[in-house]
């Protein structure tokens, strides 16, 4: 499957899952739709995540392979980089905050050019960087304002980010910079996959689905917000029954918050299964979570298992005379 094939077919794929409440619902399978698809979504992303994290926890990691591009500790008089190549847990915590936070490796990102000569030089790369930081903390921001749908009174922090998010004040209700700015990581990541050949050439439909589901949740979210109203008591009813287990359906929901409802839900169930889920993955790389200290302690294979050693001396004794007979040298004569 090339990589316009990959790309017709994810989109295809998020089209049918629209159409599917968007039938289902009208067909009277609201229950299906709004209580049992949700709950089977949200045990299958749990139970999903776990059983990787177990599975990646589980791996062997005999030896120490964190990437690093600093001097590494060694004698006194040479400076060492606790940062970029750290030898003790609080370098790898550092480290990994940093990581996490900021993905201080992502803005490190480099592209390779061609000039004349020919020559080649390399120069920094920071829109994915930044198109990453826009995306994930966009994202972030749009999860958490959804608290204020399962929690009666609203926790203030959830008013307070829902305070600094809306600032601007504009229109009615208030746009949330959060979600227009989830839209546009989006549509760049999308975009930088489609025209930049080499990245294009490699592209599969694992890598267009998520965006175009992510998208089409997005996009759901803002034209039930600001276009096709619904009725949020309802919805914070419904919501507030799934989080207590005591689900009722109200009536009069829009049919466009199933279809935005079974989109996240396909989200939830589809996390643990795809590349979305190195959100729990770079926690356990061993490339990052180790430290560099093979100078200084001797580690051992914890799962060598003891070996029956034929040693050389052992193999002579057997073998000697014949070794003898094909003229082959030996070390002793009898």
């Amino acid at each position: 499957m090339n990589a316009s094939q990959a790309m017709v077919f994810s989109l295809v794929a998020v089209g049918i899952l629209v159409c599917l409440p968007l039938i289902g619902v009208t067909a009277g399978m609201t229950t299906l739709f709004a209580v049992f698809i949700p709950y089977a979504a949200v045990a299958l992303f749990f139970i999903g995540v776990v059983a990787r994290v177990v599975r990646w926890a589980r791996s062997p990691v005999p030896f120490r392979i964190p990437t690093t591009c600093g001097q590494q500790k060694s004698f006194p008089w040479i400076k060492a980089d606790p940062l970029e190549n750290p030898t003790d847990t609080k370098g790898v915590v550092l480290r990994m905050i940093l990581e996490v936070l900021l993905f201080r490796s992502l803005f490190r990102n480099t592209r390779l050019e061609f000039y004349e000569g020919p020559k080649i030089r390399y120069a920094s790369a920071k829109w994915l960087w930044l198109g990453a930081i826009v995306f994930h903390y966009s994202f972030l921001v749009v999860l958490l304002r959804h608290l204020r749908f399962f929690s009666e009174p609203v926790t203030p922090l959830v008013t307070l980010l829902e305070s600094v998010d809306g600032f601007l004040e504009v229109g009615l209700p208030r746009l949330y910079i959060s979600g227009l700015a989830l839209l546009a990581g989006v549509t760049y990541l999308f975009l930088r996959r489609v025209t930049i050949p080499q990245l294009k050439y490699i592209s599969l439909p694992s890598d267009y689905f998520p965006l175009f589901l992510i998208f089409a949740v997005a996009a759901t979210g803002l034209l039930m917000r600001y276009i096709y109203k619904v009725d949020i008591v309802g919805v914070k009813e419904l919501t507030m029954g799934l989080a207590t287990f005591r689900p009722v359906i109200p009536e009069g929901i829009g049919v466009i918050f199933y279809i935005h409802l079974f989109l996240v839900s396909v989200l939830f169930a589809y996390f643990p299964f795809s590349k979305l889920v190195h959100m729990a993955g770079v926690f356990l790389s061993p490339t990052r979570n180790l430290p560099n200290n093979s100078r200084m302690v001797r580690h051992i294979n914890p799962w060598n298992y003891p070996v029956k050693v034929h040693t050389y001396e052992e193999y002579e004794d057997e073998f000697r005379e014949k070794m003898i007979e094909a003229g082959l040298p030996v070390e002793k004569k009898e």
